[in-house]
């Protein structure tokens, strides 16, 4: 029997290729950048698999290019780059990698938290850039964090992994969104409808899947509503934020700081205009980017892509209703 055709868009971690390798034929895209559009649906067009990062699309126009595909799997837990109706209408299963990066994602939203309101950026570039020159009362004064309050729009597992740290630090604990009310109440989170979580809140960090209604859920309107001395986390999806209004707000003084893992568009352009702004801390989407999570992220993507060539049901299925056909 001819082994499956698969391909991998980008070099996965040996553990999680070798799993693969030993059973498929694998073609994989071996630089940094993701690969070309027009290459990319050549490379797809003969495959029976495909094990893509999230960067790439794979939308309509791709799943037309690839009439052999039976399995999708994402190497993310977000998949708002698969049409995902599109692959149900052809009933192939979509797997993604969720759980396995909760902890680590939450621990990546508290560091650019602390890193925001002690304004660390500001200090180390003061250090390297000569200004430090004494001690005085006003010099780099930033935000506590213990005992404020912090605002978790999107209260699922990372949303609530974020407030058992905020718990640590003896914070006031406010969410929007999620339906775990056991979770809310172990924790003693009160919940509060968006607007009055913002007003409330010091800290306010998103965990919102991006959907058609969360893109720019935080715009104009919302960051008018916060406290001028609140800080904006966002290590879900760029598009939740406006960033032209963030821009403004920053500069303005109408919010105190943001931190950001995620931009759009992403990666951000160099002449972006928040990358000018000293409160507005960016790093490159490394919220799951520990060796161990995206080990076990690459070993679970691998897992979905074998169960979905074997006909077997995907350990982690974002569209489960392509099994209620019978057919995958």
């Amino acid at each position: 029997m001819t082994p499956p055709q698969i391909y991998i868009s980008r070099m996965l971690p040996t553990s999680a290729f070798e799993l693969l390798r030993a059973v498929c034929n694998v073609r994989t895209w071996e630089d940094e950048m993701p690969p070309p559009r027009a290459l990319f649906l050549r490379e797809i067009s003969d495959c029976d698999g495909v094990l893509l990062m999230l960067t790439e699309k794979l939308d309509a126009e791709a799943l037309a290019a690839a009439p052999n595909l039976r399995v999708i799997s994402n190497m993310a837990v977000g998949v708002d780059n698969v049409d995902i109706a599109a692959a149900t209408a052809r009933h192939i299963p979509v797997g993604h990698t969720p759980g396995v990066l909760t902890e680590t994602s939450a621990d990546l939203a508290f560091a650019l938290l602390m890193a925001a309101a002690r304004r660390l950026p500001e200090g180390e570039r003061y250090v390297h850039t000569g200004q430090w020159k004494t001690w005085f009362p006003t010099q780099l004064l930033g935000q506590d964090i213990h005992g404020a309050t912090l605002g978790i729009i999107g209260f699922g597992r990372i949303g609530q992994a974020v407030a058992r740290r905020g718990k640590g630090f003896n914070m006031r604990l406010l969410y929007s969104g999620g339906r775990d009310d056991d979770a809310a109440q172990a924790l003693g989170a009160e919940k509060r409808p968006l607007d009055d979580l913002l007003r409330e809140s010091d800290f306010v960090s998103l965990h919102v899947p991006l959907k058609h209604e969360t893109y720019h859920l935080i715009s104009a309107r919302e960051l008018g509503l916060m406290k001028p001395n609140a800080i904006l986390i966002n290590t879900a999806r760029g598009g939740i934020v406006d960033p032209e209004a963030l821009y403004h707000a920053l500069k303005d003084g109408k919010i105190a700081a943001a931190a950001l893992d995620v931009t759009e568009p992403e990666p951000i352009l160099p002449d972006d205009l928040l990358l000018t702004l000293d409160n507005c801390l960016i790093v490159p989407h490394i919220g799951s980017a520990s060796v161990h999570t995206r080990t076990r992220m690459a070993v679970m993507a691998a897992e979905n892509l074998l169960a979905g060539l074997r006909g077997d049901r995907l350990p982690y299925c974002v569209n489960p209703e392509v099994y209620d056909t019978g057919s995958t």
